[in-house]
């Protein structure tokens, strides 16, 4: 059954418009059980939790979650040229129980580890609401792990961090009888409005211009597919995880305080750099993310807002790392002065996806992960801690929707802790292995020493 199939709502009322970035997903639903409604495009955070943790409680404080956030209880609805949200009444979503007791205290971080790979494993698609599911594993009576899995279609990163703190309020909330301590918040189908009333507005407008102009022959820069597409293997996405230790690391917030850039910028100028080695090109586009919440009203909203961003730079000319990073920059802070839904980019280079839709080449999108919500936290008698340093691999696990996803996090020891995700079906892993040991080259060669000649 598509998403499609979904049965109507009898009230037009009841059919709220879309974002853009549902739009751009129901472009990609084919009816299967691939795209990005499917059972496999899931997205999970961990946490491990000290104190005793009553279930019944915990149980409650995720129906309360849900009744909080629309996001979590609706269903998109695809049929062709009818699209449209539908938000159910809140509901009470899965929480399963794992008694771990028989885990040694040595392993009980591996088990964790394995808690969050069976989340993305699982399946659980857009059409089965609520869109979020919970998993505690209880180690003994005081020290728990807390694993959420949700549907990528109306989650995104900064979301995960929110539920937590959501679950974490409505919990101590219920268990003293007190109202939970949090922020207002606007509803996602309010940022859906909010999107479609200026969509023709003269910022938007502005904002396409430049896209025009600076995607003008742009494509993204490929990576070379190790089994082609006409093979027809059945989609799977493998998730490799690595560190790459703080030597290495530590010079790219040196260089970033020097030149008054993220980390982002100087770990994208090194991922531009490997790039431009393994293809001989100086005019580099990647892919990424913006977090899509530049209005202040929706930074408390569980929902899909991330925008999928091209960002190319010409290295032409760079005498050494340092001018890329610049060059780097500058690209960076045109894109966030400029940032829309991909669509809307979409519009105005129509080519720019020509070069990795091929028979033979994918696209690698590069992401740096980072909230404002990862914290430790202290509420009533427990205590929440992120999970935040995972090396666990594995051949199957969530989906992303074509070729590779490359993403990094600062972990706190000051190493990155780093995740690269690929279909399998088209990418092998021994490529993929090649192109980090590349990428650590470059973080060796190059950042430690910007001056030095590229």
């Amino acid at each position: 059954m598509s998403i499609s199939e979904i049965a109507h709502p009898s009230d037009q009322a009841d059919r709220v418009p879309l974002s853009f970035n549902q739009e751009f997903l129901c472009n990609f639903d084919d009816g299967t059980d691939n795209g990005p409604f499917g059972s496999a495009y899931n997205i999970v955070t961990g946490w491990r939790l000290t104190g005793a943790v009553d279930v019944e409680t915990l149980r409650a404080a995720l129906g309360d979650l849900v009744a909080r956030h629309e996001t979590l209880r609706t269903l998109i609805v695809n049929e062709g040229e009818v699209r449209y949200q539908r938000i159910d009444p809140p509901s009470v979503p899965d929480l399963t129980v794992l008694d771990l007791s028989d885990v040694a205290p040595e392993d009980r971080e591996r088990r964790v580890e394995q808690m969050l790979c069976d989340g993305e494993a699982g399946k659980h698609t857009a059409r089965e609401l609520p869109l979020i599911r919970a998993v505690l594993g209880k180690f003994t009576e005081t020290d728990s792990a807390l694993v959420f899995s949700a549907h990528h279609s109306a989650v995104d990163e900064w979301s995960l961090q929110l539920i937590m703190r959501d679950v974490a309020a409505f919990y101590i909330a219920r268990k003293t009888g007190q109202e939970p301590d949090l922020p207002e918040m606007a509803q996602y189908r309010e940022f859906s409005a909010k999107e479609l009333a200026k969509a023709d507005s003269p910022a938007v407008d502005a904002a396409r211009a430049y896209w025009r102009t600076k995607l003008a022959g742009a494509r993204l820069t490929p990576t070379p597919l190790d089994i082609p597409r006409s093979e027809g293997l059945p989609k799977i996405t493998s998730w490799h995880r690595f560190l790459i230790e703080k030597e290495l690391t530590a010079p790219v917030a040196t260089l970033a305080r020097e030149l008054r850039c993220t980390p982002f910028m100087v770990l994208l100028a090194a991922y531009k750099v490997m790039l431009h080695k393994a293809s001989g090109s100086t005019d580099i586009t990647v892919a990424t993310f913006t977090a899509g919440r530049s209005d202040a009203r929706f930074h408390h909203t569980v929902g899909s807002f991330f925008n999928f961003v091209p960002l190319r730079t010409d290295l032409a000319g760079c005498a050494n790392f340092r001018e890329v990073v610049k060059r780097t920059r500058a690209t960076c802070l045109e894109a966030y002065k400029h940032d829309i839904p991909f669509g809307q980019i979409m519009a105005e280079a129509p080519e720019l996806m020509a070069s990795v839709m091929t028979n033979t080449d994918a696209g690698t999108a590069f992401q740096v992960i980072g909230s404002p919500f990862v914290a430790d936290t202290t509420t009533g008698e427990l205590r929440y801690s992120a999970f935040r340093r995972r090396v666990m691999s594995q051949e199957v696990g969530g989906d992303i929707p074509d070729g590779a996803l490359l993403q990094l996090g600062v972990a706190p020891e000051g190493d990155l802790v780093g995740t690269l995700g690929f279909n399998s079906n088209l990418l092998r892993e021994s490529t993929m292995l090649a192109m980090l040991d590349d990428l650590r080259t470059v973080l060796a060669d190059h950042v430690a020493k910007p001056d030095a000649a590229l």
